[in-house]
Parts: C-alpha cells; sequence; structure tokens
C-alpha cells in the first residue's frame, strides 16, 4: 500500500491519500458504528398547542413584514412612476419649444416644414424608447435592492423567530429530562446515561467524527426519506403539522436534519407554482417567501430546524457554482452563495439544500461515431453528498467569509480556495483523490507545452470506472486549431489505479480541461448505448510560452489509449505483459 501523501496547504482538507487506507479504515469502522443520542421525539417533549400558539405570533410577525414589503414596493413604485413623468414632461416640453423655435425663425417652405415634423415626430418616438429603457433598468435595479432588503429583512425575522421557537422547545425539554431519565442502549445490555441536546448553539468546531463514521450508506435512512417522500405529497397549514408529521418518529437528530433535507429535496421548490393572491394561513402559504424571493431554502431549512429543536446557522461566502471556471478570482459579488451548518451528532456539520436538490449536471452523452453529443442540461437530482458534508470536502466548493466556520483545524485563505482543484461532487462520490500535491486549479504547461493532471481511484472503483474528456480554449466555446481537433493534443492512460490526461497545448494560451467519469458494468458496456459521462472536475491548462510544437494524436475514438479499459472491466488478466 501507498504511503499518505500531504499537499503543501495541509492534509485536513485536500484530498491526496492512499485508497486502500482509507476504504479499509472506513470498513473497519462501518463494523463498529458510533453511538449516538436516541431521541423521543418531539411530539413527546412539546406540546402542540403551546408550538402552534407560538407560530400564531409569529405569523402575525410575517404577516406584518410582508405588509411593510407590499408598501414599501408601492411607494417606492409611485416615486419612481412621478419622477419619469415630471421627466417626461419636462423633455416634451424642450422639443416642442425648440420644434416652434424652428418654426417660427425660419420661414420655410411646406416641404420642409413637413421634413421638420417628420424629424420631430422621430425625436418624440426615440425620446419615449430611451425613457422606457431607462425607466426599465431603474425599476429593475430598484426591485433587486428591494429585494436584498427584504431578504435580509426576513432572515433576521426568521432568526429572531427560530431562537424564540428553540427557546420554547429547550425549556419543554428541560422540564421532560427532569420527569424522566433518557437511556441509550448500546445493544450490548451495557446502558448510559444519554448526553443531552445543548440549549444554547456551541461554537463552530471541526466534527471528531466524519460523516462516514456517522452514517456509510444513504440506505440507512431509507425508512427516514419513504417519510419525507410522503410528507412532500400533502399540503399543510402550518409548520408545526409540517414539522411533526416530518420528525414524530425520528430517534434521533441527525434523523430529525435528514427528514427536513429530504422533504426540502424532494418538495422541488423551485417548480412549484403559486397563486398570485396567496395568504400566510393556506397550505401554499406556508412558503410564500419562497415565491416572493424573499426567503431562500437556507433560511426555510433553518425555520424547519427550530421546529425541530435543532441548531442551525446560515453561512454567508462563495461558491463555485454554475458558470464559474478554474482560475477566476472571487473580487466581487459574483458567486456569492449560503448554506447551512446544523449541530446534529454532536458537532456542526454542513447541508447544502440548493445544491442537495437542484444542481447543474454537466451530463455528456459520449455519442456513436458519426453522431454529435446531447448538449449539457441543468436538471433537478437529489445528491446526498450535500447531506452533512465533511468540511475537508465542503472547502472544495464552498468558502465562508467568517473562517470559524470553515470547521477546519487549520482554516485556509481565500486565495488558498481559489487554488484549490474544481471539483464536483461526484468527485467525491467515487471516493477518487490526487496523488500529486502540485495539482491545482490553474495547470502550467512546460516549454514543449506538456502538462499532466493525474488522479487516482480507491481499489473498489478500479474495474467500473470509466473516463473521459474534453478540451476547449478557456475564453470561447473553440475546440479545434488549424482545423484538428483539440482532443488529439490530449492523451489518457491509466497504470495501476492512477489515470493521467497528459496534455500537450498546440499554441500559447489558456484552455479548458473537462474531465468526465462514469462507473460502469461490463454488461451495461457491451450494451454499445451511449454512455452519459458527469463532469468530476474542470482546470485551466495556461500555456505562457511555447518552444516545441506537437504533432496531433492519431485521429481515432478518444478516451483512454490501450487495453487496460477492457481488463478492468472483464477482468483479463494480461498474461504476457504486465
Amino acid at each position: 500500500m501507498k504511503a499518505r501523501q500531504t499537499s503543501h496547504l495541509n492534509d485536513n482538507y485536500v484530498l491526496y491519500e492512499s485508497s486502500d487506507l482509507m476504504w479499509e479504515s472506513r470498513r473497519l469502522l462501518c463494523a463498529c458504528p458510533p453511538c449516538f443520542v436516541k431521541d423521543k421525539g418531539i411530539c413527546l417533549v412539546e406540546d402542540k398547542d403551546e408550538q402552534t400558539s407560538l407560530e400564531m405570533k409569529h405569523r402575525k410577525e410575517e404577516d406584518d413584514l410582508y405588509r411593510k414589503f407590499a408598501r414599501q414596493r408601492e411607494e417606492e413604485d409611485k416615486r419612481m412612476r412621478e419622477e419619469f413623468r415630471d421627466e417626461w414632461e419636462k423633455e416634451l416640453e424642450r422639443l416642442a419649444v425648440r420644434f416652434e423655435r424652428e418654426l417660427q425663425t425660419k420661414k420655410k417652405r411646406p416641404d420642409e416644414q413637413k421634413v421638420l415634423t417628420l424629424r420631430h415626430q422621430q425625436e418624440r418616438e426615440d425620446l419615449e424608447k430611451n425613457m422606457t429603457l431607462r425607466r426599465d433598468k431603474k425599476k429593475e435595479s430598484l426591485t433587486r435592492k428591494l429585494l436584498e432588503h427584504e431578504r435580509a429583512a426576513t432572515a433576521a425575522l426568521v432568526e429572531k423567530q427560530s431562537r424564540e421557537m428553540l427557546e420554547l422547545i429547550n425549556e419543554k425539554r428541560s422540564e421532560y429530562m427532569m420527569a424522566e431519565s433518557l437511556y441509550l442502549d448500546e445493544g450490548d445490555g451495557y446502558t448510559q446515561d444519554a448526553l443531552p441536546y445543548p440549549s444554547q448553539a456551541p461554537i463552530p468546531a471541526p466534527p471528531a467524527l466524519s460523516k462516514f463514521e456517522v452514517y456509510s450508506d444513504p440506505i440507512e435512512f431509507a425508512d427516514i426519506d419513504q417519510i419525507a417522500i410522503s410528507v412532500a405529497q400533502e399540503d399543510q397549514k402550518t409548520f408545526t403539522d409540517l414539522v411533526r408529521q416530518l420528525v414524530g418518529r425520528c430517534t434521533s437528530d441527525i434523523e430529525k436534519a435528514r427528514t427536513i433535507f429530504r422533504w426540502i429535496t424532494v418538495k422541488n421548490l423551485n417548480t412549484m407554482q403559486f397563486d398570485d393572491n396567496l395568504r400566510g394561513d393556506t397550505p401554499m402559504g406556508l412558503l410564500r417567501g419562497i415565491k416572493h424571493g424573499t426567503e431562500s431554502y437556507h433560511v426555510l431549512f433553518k425555520r424547519l430546524c427550530s421546529y425541530a429543536g435543532l441548531h442551525c446557522v446560515v453561512i454567508k461566502g462563495y461558491s463555485k457554482s454554475a458558470g464559474y471556471q478554474p482560475g477566476v478570482r472571487f473580487e466581487d459579488n459574483r458567486f456569492r452563495n449560503s448554506w447551512n451548518a446544523v449541530y446534529v451528532a454532536g458537532a456542526w456539520r454542513f447541508v447544502q439544500c440548493n445544491w442537495g436538490a437542484r444542481h447543474l449536471v454537466n451530463a455528456k452523452e459520449v455519442p456513436k461515431a458519426g453522431a454529435k453529443g446531447k448538449s449539457d442540461s441543468l436538471r433537478y437530482e437529489y445528491d446526498d453528498h450535500y447531506f452533512l458534508t465533511d468540511p475537508r470536502e465542503f472547502i472544495y466548493e464552498f468558502f465562508p467569509l467568517q473562517s470559524d466556520w470553515q470547521l477546519l483545524k487549520n482554516p485556509i485563505t481565500l486565495q488558498d480556495f481559489e487554488e484549490l482543484p474544481f471539483v464536483r461532487s461526484l468527485f467525491f462520490r467515487y471516493g477518487l483523490y490526487f496523488p500529486d500535491s502540485h495539482t491545482k486549479a490553474v495547470m502550467y504547461t512546460d516549454a514543449t507545452g506538456a502538462s499532466t493532471v493525474r488522479i487516482a481511484m480507491p481499489s473498489h472503483m478500479q474495474s467500473s470506472l470509466i473516463f473521459h474528456y474534453n478540451l476547449k480554449f478557456y475564453d470561447s466555446d473553440g475546440d479545434s486549431f488549424d482545423g484538428v481537433s483539440l482532443k488529439r493534443f490530449v492523451m489518457q492512460s491509466v497504470v495501476s489505479n492512477i489515470v493521467a490526461f497528459r496534455v500537450h497545448a498546440p499554441c500559447s494560451g489558456a484552455f479548458l480541461l473537462d474531465i468526465f467519469a462514469n462507473a460502469v458494468t461490463p454488461k451495461e458496456y457491451l450494451t454499445g448505448e451511449p454512455m452519459k459521462f458527469k463532469s468530476v472536475c474542470k482546470f485551466k491548462i495556461a500555456c505562457e510560452e511555447l518552444q516545441t510544437v506537437m504533432v496531433p494524436l492519431p485521429d481515432c475514438a478518444s478516451g483512454e489509449w490501450g487495453p487496460t479499459k477492457a481488463t478492468r472491466l472483464f477482468g483479463l488478466v494480461p498474461i504476457t505483459h504486465q
């Protein structure tokens, strides 16, 4: 087995480690799972009437806030319309005065007067178009500013209300714990006092246990997920009813967070249809914040967690989201994002509901000869990676403005974040990692235009993983040079558990290397049907100077060179060559 390798930054978040060691340790941990505090359930701890009463108080506060939003929008819209009306009248008067002056100062023939009149009409039409364009742009800017203000006000209100709901639940939980001792059965006849859920939110700190140590397979939540799916098919009139239906049968804080997460991913809030006249006391009125754009997935998740008695925070920062390319600097408000951390299993753990329910799937079909691949598409898909994500994996895509919320022992800088390879959730799902510590988002070529990206696979995935790649110019969609496909300047090979992509730039400049992967069985491979590959990582290949020009590889099917793929897929063992 290979020794563990570390990066030039630190090894608590960068994926340079031996696959065999990692997966063997995970197997042993799975055999002896840790014990977690079991919960009697919110229905036994909290009185429904008291919780509903507090919710009604919160709903009134929310109604008042939405009425305030409506008044502000009406006032701003009225003010803007009056401003443009006054400006329009002044400009019209200016045009009319100039027109009359020209008619009076110069005695013109009828045909000249007609030309002057037509010019005046055209100037009026141009003015109207210009004023309309300016008005629309100003209205768009004003709406955006108002929405930002409304989101901030809504988040502040939910923060206050969540705190009040947690205080109520903690009070009832303390009374319940005083009346009845809570025990944890470890399964061997030994019982111990279970640690109570903290009444105050703990300070941010790295979790002692990894996600794999908390749960090794999403199938463990099959029953809990089914509850969320069933509840999502119905509409509830109160958050109290909704959360009680979701967590009523949950036996741990992890299960509570899971069922809320899955409800949001199943509900598919982005595609829901809302009536224009939506009251807060209607089933769909619960989600009116989503309709108006004032409440995000993350604020909603925090709200629901408070009803379940869970500490949850909304974290703000940067993300390598749709539209981001490796090498881009985070210099302005582009790529700003929000996500959650929820306190479960004795630690703060990341949850990204939006990406768990809706994420950009860069899915390309490798077409048959002579056919074109289908275009990239945005589709909704549940992704378990974004539930309780490990900090060392989460940091590849999300950078919080407050370093404490990296939940890393050694926080990194924004520049470090920019330099980290641009990877996607599938990269972690397949257990991939980088065997070379110098692997960064931007890979520079040598004098011959060569640069190599190497990715390592865990031993249990070597027989099924197939990789593919695409190379194009970084600043355009161009994928050919002098009529030759840029794919012919990349050689993909596999040796042992390492897949290597050696790029030879045909000219100086920047290129985008997109690496795809898919896990297939021999049976699936033999069907001859197009295989769908999903992006696992991207790199910017920078060639600053080129002293030696390499000829392109032969024009054949792109992908892995050599018989290694066949030997892996079909279990062939080479006799004469190793």
